[in-house]
C-alpha cells in the first residue's frame, strides 16, 4: 500500500465521519488521539497478565474488552446462591508453579488445598477397595498407553492408544481423561498434547472464586469494557489500526487474546488476512465443551465432605462428576462436557438441570431431588465473546501451540491457555503466556533489554548427542 493510498484512506474515513455527523447519523466511529505502544484485546487472565506487566515498564497501552465484565473464561458471581459460584475456570492447577497462587496470597484471598481426587459411584454404592484398585490400575495403564503412543512417529487420536482391554471400566475412564479433563472426547485429542500437559494432581481452591481474584489482579488497570474490537488492519508497516465499537484506537503492536472461539468466528477479522500457518495453528486448537451445572443442596442430603469430587462407573457417555459442598457451602456442581455435554447445553439450561437431577437420583435416591433449592446452569459454547470451554489440540495438532504463540511479524502477538504447551486449559497457563507476550513486546519496542544470548557450553564428546 502506497503514502498516497494511505493518506486517501485515512481522509475518507475523515470526510465519512463528517458528513454522517452532518447528516444527522450516527458516525462509524471517532477516533482517539495519540498513538499507543500496545493494544491489548481481552481483559481475561492473560489479558491482565500482559497489561500488569506492561504496566510495570510504563507502556502506553489499553485494554479493550467485548463483554461488559473482566476475567473471561474466569467468572465468579454470587447473586444466583448467595456465595461464590465460578461459572467457569475454578481449580488452581499446580500451585507450586502457577503464577497465580503468589499473586493471590499477596492480595490476601483465601486459598486452600483440594481434597485428593474422590470416590466412584457404583449405582447406589461407593466402589469397595478392590474395584477402586482395578479402577485406578485401569487408569495408570490408559495414561501410559496413550504416552507411549505419543512417541511414535504419527500423533494419534488418545482413543486409538487406548488400551482395548479396560472392561468395564473403560466409559468411566474415557470420561476422566477426556470431557472431564480436556472438555473433547478423546478421539478429538492429541496423545502428544495430551502427554505434554503438566500433571494435575495437586491442586486448590479460592473460596472467594477464582474469577474474583482474577478480576482484582485488574484493579488499577486502564480496562475498557463493554468495547469490542471488529477489525485489526495491520497493512501499515509500524502503525496498526483496530476498530472497536467505540471509536478507532492506533498503536505499535497489540496483543490478542480472544479465545480461539472467537478467533474461528467472523467476529474479529484481520486485514491481512493472518498467515495460513496461523489460521491452520487456530483450527488445530478448537475449543471443546464444559459446563457446570449448579445446584444448591442445603443440609448436605448426599453426605458428602467439603470439595469431595464423585465419579461413577458409567455405561455410556451420558455420565458427569459431581463436586460437592463447595468451599463448605451448599453449593454443588454437576460437571459435563465433550460431546454429549455440548448436546446437552445446546438443548437448554432446563434440560441440563433436568439430566443433573435424573443422574444424582439413580445414584443416590429420589430424596436428593427434593432437596434441591435454586439451580443454575453455564453454557460457555453460546457466550458471545467465548464459544467455547478450552482447548485441546486435535491429533496431529500438538504443534499450533507454539506456532499460535509465535508473534505475527513482531507486530501481532497472541496469548491465552492455547498458546501454552504444557498448562493449556488453565488460568495458570493463559497468566503466563500474557506475561510472555508483554515482554516480547516490550523487547519489540526496547521497552527492556533483550536477555544476551547464552553462551554454549564447550561439548565434549561423552556429553554430545545427535
Amino acid at each position: 500500500m502506497t503514502p498516497m493510498t494511505l493518506l486517501s484512506r485515512r481522509r475518507f474515513l475523515a470526510v465519512s465521519a463528517a458528513s454522517a455527523a452532518a447528516a444527522g447519523t450516527p458516525a462509524i466511529a471517532a477516533r482517539e488521539p495519540g498513538d499507543l505502544d500496545v493494544v491489548i484485546i481481552g481483559a481475561g487472565a492473560a489479558g491482565i497478565a500482559a497489561a500488569r506487566r506492561l504496566a510495570s515498564a510504563q507502556a502506553k497501552f489499553a485494554v479493550i474488552e467485548a463483554s461488559d465484565r473482566l476475567g473471561g473464561r474466569c467468572f465468579t458471581e454470587t447473586s444466583t446462591f448467595g456465595v461464590p459460584f465460578d461459572r467457569g475456570a475454578h481449580w488452581i492447577h499446580e500451585p507450586d508453579l502457577n503464577p497465580v497462587v503468589p499473586l493471590a496470597m499477596k492480595s490476601g484471598f483465601d486459598i486452600y488445598p483440594a481434597p485428593p481426587p474422590g470416590r466412584v459411584r457404583l449405582g447406589r454404592r461407593y466402589a469397595r477397595t478392590g474395584e477402586m484398585e482395578d479402577y485406578l490400575t485401569a487408569t495408570v495403564r490408559a495414561n501410559r498407553a496413550i504416552a507411549a503412543a505419543s512417541r511414535g512417529r504419527q500423533d494419534v487420536s488418545c482413543a486409538q492408544a487406548l488400551p482395548k482391554d479396560l472392561g468395564g471400566w473403560q466409559p468411566t475412564i474415557e470420561f476422566v481423561l477426556g470431557p472431564f479433563g480436556c472438555g473433547k472426547d478423546l478421539a478429538e485429542v492429541s496423545a502428544l498434547d495430551f502427554s505434554r500437559s503438566a500433571e494435575r494432581n495437586n491442586d486448590m481452591f479460592c473460596r472467594d472464586g477464582l474469577g474474583a481474584l482474577v478480576a482484582k489482579l485488574a484493579e488499577g488497570l486502564p480496562v475498557q469494557l463493554s468495547r469490542p474490537a471488529s477489525h485489526i488492519d495491520w497493512s501499515e508497516r509500524n502503525r496498526i489500526e483496530i476498530r472497536t465499537a467505540k471509536g478507532y484506537l492506533y498503536s505499535r503492536t497489540v496483543i490478542v487474546t480472544a479465545s480461539t472461539g472467537v478467533l474461528m468466528s467472523d467476529k474479529l477479522k484481520f486485514d491481512p488476512e493472518l498467515p495460513r500457518r496461523y489460521l491452520d495453528a487456530i483450527e488445530k486448537l478448537r475449543l471443546g465443551s464444559y459446563d457446570h451445572i449448579a445446584l444448591e443442596l442445603p443440609g448436605n442430603p448426599l453426605g458428602l465432605q467439603r470439595d469431595e469430587l464423585i465419579f461413577e462407573k458409567a455405561d455410556s457417555a451420558r455420565t458427569a462428576a459431581i463436586l460437592a459442598n463447595i468451599s463448605g457451602t451448599a453449593l454443588c456442581t454437576v460437571e459435563v462436557g465433550g460431546k454429549f455435554g455440548a448436546e446437552l447445553a445446546a438443548a437448554g439450561e432446563p434440560a441440563m438441570v433436568s439430566f443433573a437431577l435424573d443422574w444424582l437420583t439413580g445414584l443416590y435416591g429420589a430424596d436428593v431431588r427434593k432437596a434441591v433449592k435454586r439451580t443454575s446452569a453455564t453454557r460457555w459454547n453460546r457466550e458471545p465473546w467465548t464459544l467455547g470451554a478450552f482447548s485441546a489440540a486435535a491429533p496431529g495438532g500438538q504443534w499450533a501451540r507454539a506456532a499460535l504463540a509465535e508473534p505475527v511479524r513482531d507486530r501481532i502477538f497472541f496469548a491465552g491457555e492455547a498458546t501454552h504447551e504444557t498448562l493449556w486449559g488453565t488460568v495458570g497457563g493463559a497468566w503466563a503466556s500474557g506475561e510472555r507476550a508483554a515482554d516480547a513486546v516490550m523487547r519489540r519496542l526496547g521497552l527492556v533489554a533483550a536477555p544476551p544470548e547464552p553462551k554454549a557450553p564447550a561439548a565434549s564428546r561423552s556429553s554430545r548427542r545427535r
